[in-house]
Parts: C-alpha cells; structure tokens; sequence
C-alpha cells in the first residue's frame, strides 16, 4: 500500500516543519490531494491516523482539501473537470487532454504551537 509511505513522508515533511520553527506540535495541518493523484484518499486517511499517533503531529487535527480533476483539450482547447485520466473532451472527443489540475499531494500548510 503505497498510501502508508505517502503518509509517512508527510509525518516527516510536517515534523521538520514544527521543528525547524521551534515549535513543540502541530495543531493543525491542511493536505490538498487531487483526485487525479493516483492516491486512495480513505488509505490515505487511515494510515495517517495510526502514523500520527506518538508524533509532533499527535494532537492535531488533520484536514483535507480534495482538488478536482481539472483538463484543457489540446486539439480543441476546451476546459473541463474531469475525475478520470482517460476521459476524452467532452467537447470534441478527443483523448490529447492536459491535465492542469488534480494530480497533487501536499501539505498545504501546517500550524504549530
């Protein structure tokens, strides 16, 4: 299950964060996952609850921001949301499609006290 390592990067991204500003704990810290990343959100979920746990993020309260999937047409250039990477434009049909938005997971920001 690659969301346990994914989870486990972001349990030692956010620990450096709090350290690295003096802090003693995370109170708060914000994940933006897109819904083209490839990422089981609920695993993701999961295994983050049991990582957390004996950490600088132990307390903290973990929120989630999911992104939409977002694509332009590179034949026609026609916008569209999409949850899928294989969706043709809905437009023209086409399967050339860029995807600009939905493929990230970061912490998007982190509060420490």
């Amino acid at each position: 299950m690659h969301e346990f390592s994914l989870a486990q990067n972001v349990v030692e991204i956010v620990e450096e964060a709090v350290t690295s500003h003096n802090a003693t704990r995370a109170t708060l810290v914000v994940i933006e996952i897109g819904k083209l990343s490839g990422v089981e959100i609920e695993a993701f979920r999961t295994a983050m609850e049991v990582l957390q746990s004996g950490t600088l993020l132990g307390e903290a309260e973990i929120q989630y921001d999911i992104k939409e999937g977002q694509a332009r047409c590179q034949k026609c250039g026609f916008r569209f949301s999409t949850d899928s990477l294989f969706a043709p434009c809905p437009k023209c049909g086409a399967y050339h499609v860029e995807f600009t938005e939905g493929k990230e997971l970061l912490v998007k920001s982190v509060t420490a006290e």
